[in-house]
């Protein structure tokens, strides 16, 4: 279930709009499962996912070699690093687009076809849907750094898993994130299936979607096939066509 974290900077109006970019396979899915699909970090395509900056990196072997002499020695750089890489295994995610509308930027960035969906939420429904209670689900939007100059904050685990680098600031990004590690680490086993895979979260559809659009420049076909199939699974939403490429009037 949702629950709050001082580490997670949450929208200031409830009601943001938030949009979830996908084709028609993964519509059919989330429809076909009531869940949403938590990736695991590691696996997101970002290697900077997780990480830290130089700077972060800079003051710790500064701190190390500086406190050798103390009771409370720090742990030596690399292993630190090795458990940081480690722990990513652990963190799912489920990316959000923030903003009040569609994007024509994000429908080119996230799908390869004419035949792409976007799932318009609210930041409100999104905390409401969640019906997994096994897991603590915490939601927050992503912070823009440069990596080569800019502090990272390491007091809590989960910032590094709430910061990206600057390039990716177009993306406005609001992240549902689960920390599943485990009790017992000794316990993990990198073969079972359990742990090379994300998470399945199940939610309420009818909370979390208020509309569903199209792709600009989605054929009649396929409006139809998406209005029948969300009819079939018993969803009672608007599917709209994406106004971008409405023609202009002078």
């Amino acid at each position: 279930m949702y629950k709050k974290h001082k580490a997670f900077d949450t929208p200031e109006d409830e009601n943001a709009k938030i949009w979830r970019y996908i084709d028609f396979t993964k519509y059919v899915s989330l429809l076909d499962k009531s869940a949403l699909y938590f990736p695991r970090v590691d696996e997101l395509g970002d290697p900077f996912e997780g990480s830290y900056s130089k700077v972060n990196v800079d003051q710790r072997l500064t701190l190390f070699y500086e406190s050798e002499n103390l009771t409370d020695k720090p742990l030596p750089p690399e292993v630190l690093s090795n458990f940081h890489k480690f722990y990513k295994r652990f963190i799912t995610i489920n990316c959000w687009y923030l903003n009040e509308y569609e994007s024509a930027a994000m429908w080119k960035l996230h799908l390869k076809s004419n035949g792409g969906i976007a799932i318009q939420s609210t930041f409100k429904c999104l905390k409401d849907c969640l019906k997994d209670k096994e897991h603590d689900i915490y939601i927050g939007k992503v912070n823009y750094i440069d990596y080569e100059k800019d502090l990272l904050p390491e007091d809590n685990k989960f910032y590094r898993f709430l910061h990206k680098r600057k390039a990716f600031e177009h993306e406005r990004e609001l992240r549902a994130i689960i920390d599943d590690f485990p009790s017992n680490v000794e316990e993990y086993d990198p073969s079972d299936p359990l742990w090379s895979e994300g998470l399945y979260v199940p939610v309420d559809l009818d909370i979390l979607i208020e509309n569903i659009y199209l792709a600009p420049t989605s054929p009649k076909w396929l409006f139809d096939l998406v209005e029948s199939v969300t009819e079939k699974y018993g969803l009672n939403k608007d599917v709209l066509q994406s106004s971008l490429d409405d023609k202009p009037v002078y």
